[in-house]
């Protein structure tokens, strides 16, 4: 192991999020408010370490995948203690566990919180609440490799372990621009949506924190009831569309600017998980008709922004859903497991894992009918390796072990398995909000601080798809030089 370079690029990491929060306190000191303080000294104190850290002598540049995985989990680790001191320090949160929720919650876009009245935090504080969804949407790792090409050759290291889905391929031979090419698409469809929600009647303010959260797929809001605050049709459609947008594999658009129409539509995955989006707006939205709305339209604009809100793990509400009824609910609850696309911004066990293991389904009753025929499971007409069909399942068998296990210890805070099992869903997949205890009008505030912990810790294990933080907990890895 080269501590080194992960010392270095851990230094480099608190560096970039130090600069990140001058926005907060620049909005901070605009309004006079009394967390422009707090950020001040988190600016300082993690610059000056950044500092430290990233002069410590690294021998070899090459980052290789032991390097990678480490400062991966590490950074995310890192960057969420360090970003939730402002919360402690300004007094928005007194508790440091508290705060490290939230930050996590933040930055794996998954929108859980413990706070119970959003709305009396000082400004600048909300701001860099809701900023930690835009940051870490595309991933802070991935975003250091685009500004930092010092990082040298070994980067793609980081861009692999960090970028979500199964496959993490570059899209231009220099992984530094394929770095910056996705982030530029995101800054476009950032101020696409910034001046959308304006248009629509929000101030610039809350327009720029609730893209943030749409385009991160996050769901943090500057409003308790989320954006049912707003009773604005067009402001709910709008953000539906981008999340359903930003639910998408960011490669495509690249497609999409060179002129590859036909290649984009013709994607499996992209199709999947339109057609599962389609299908359930569909279900919810005449099952929640005449029981809950008596208009068909209202119906199917509820069902539209819950089933994309859940799907790309955004977590935003309208309506308090855990009102409508069990079918209702119970598809909304599938569709956490499901989450966006691979190379998205959203959580959850991605739609290609979903549509390789139908295929993988369909092959092996294939094969009962036929057992002497050779059936390759195939993806955009390529076959998919033997490698990669036993990850996606272990990846899959992983997942639900950890939900099931978690939802059994969760359970021991006394609340029911529906209220323990969204729980775990929804911080495994990213979400935010579930059912019951956990339901969009509630908050995980009244959670013990190890429910907490445990809770923070599978929001990470899903950001980073379980085995990039299960792989550092084996002696194996320690031992072994990959």
């Amino acid at each position: 192991m080269n501590y080194g370079v992960v010392i270095k690029v851990l230094g480099n990491l608190l560096a970039v999020e130090a600069v990140s929060m001058i926005p907060a306190l620049a909005l901070a000191i605009y309004f006079d408010e009394g967390d422009k303080v707090a950020f001040a000294r988190c600016i300082v104190m993690m610059l000056m370490l950044g500092y430290i850290a990233s002069q410590a002598p690294q021998g070899k540049k090459k980052i290789k995948a032991k390097e990678g995985l480490t400062i991966v989990t590490l950074g995310w680790v890192v960057v969420s203690f360090f970003g939730s001191l402002p919360f402690v320090f300004s007094g928005s949160i007194p508790s440091l566990i508290d705060a490290f929720f939230e930050t996590v919650s933040g930055f794996t876009t998954t929108g859980a919180t413990i706070i119970n009245d959003i709305e009396v935090l000082p400004r600048g504080i909300l701001f860099w609440r809701s900023f930690t969804h835009w940051i870490g949407g595309m991933g802070i790792l991935v975003f250091t490799v685009a500004i930092l090409p010092a990082m040298g050759v070994g980067s793609f290291q980081l861009f692999k372990a960090e970028s979500p889905g199964p496959v993490a391929d570059k899209i231009v031979p220099r992984i530094k621009d394929t770095a910056k090419l996705l982030y530029k698409t995101y800054v476009i469809i950032t101020v696409a949506e910034i001046i959308l929600l304006m248009l629509g009647g929000m101030n610039l303010y809350e327009a720029a924190l609730h893209t943030f959260g749409t385009v991160g797929t996050g769901g943090f809001s500057t409003r308790n009831a989320s954006i049912g605050a707003f009773s604005s049709p067009y402001i709910q459609v709008v953000i539906a569309v981008f999340m359903i947008m930003s639910g998408v594999n960011f490669s495509l658009y690249y497609e999409l600017y060179k002129g590859k129409w036909k290649d984009v539509f013709k994607n499996e995955e992209l199709r999947l998980y339109l057609s599962i989006i389609g299908i359930s707006v569909i279900l919810i939205a005449i099952n929640i008709n005449t029981q809950v709305y008596q208009n068909i339209g209202v119906s199917f604009r509820h069902a539209l922004f819950q089933v994309s809100s859940i799907i790309t793990t955004t977590g935003y509400a309208t309506v308090n859903f855990d009102e409508w009824s069990t079918f209702s609910k119970g598809i909304l609850f599938m569709l956490m497991f499901v989450g966006g696309c691979a190379g998205s911004t959203g959580g959850g066990m991605k739609n290609i894992r979903i549509l390789v293991l139908l295929k993988l389904i369909k092959r092996e009753v294939s094969k009962i009918l036929h057992p002497r025929a050779v059936i390759s499971v195939k993806v955009a007409d390529r076959a998919v390796p033997p490698d990669t069909l036993a990850g996606i399942a272990s990846f899959f068998v992983l997942y639900m072990a950890i939900f099931a296990l978690g939802t059994i210890v969760i359970s021991l805070e006394g609340i029911s398995l529906i209220s323990a099992s969204s729980a775990v869903a929804a911080t495994l997949g990213n979400i935010g909000p579930g059912f019951e205890f956990v339901g969009p009008a509630t908050t995980y505030s009244k959670f013990s601080n190890p429910s907490k912990l445990l809770l923070s810790f599978f929001m990470l294990l899903g950001r980073l798809e379980l085995f990039t933080v299960a792989i550092l907990l084996t002696p194996r890895f320690w031992r072994e030089e990959i």
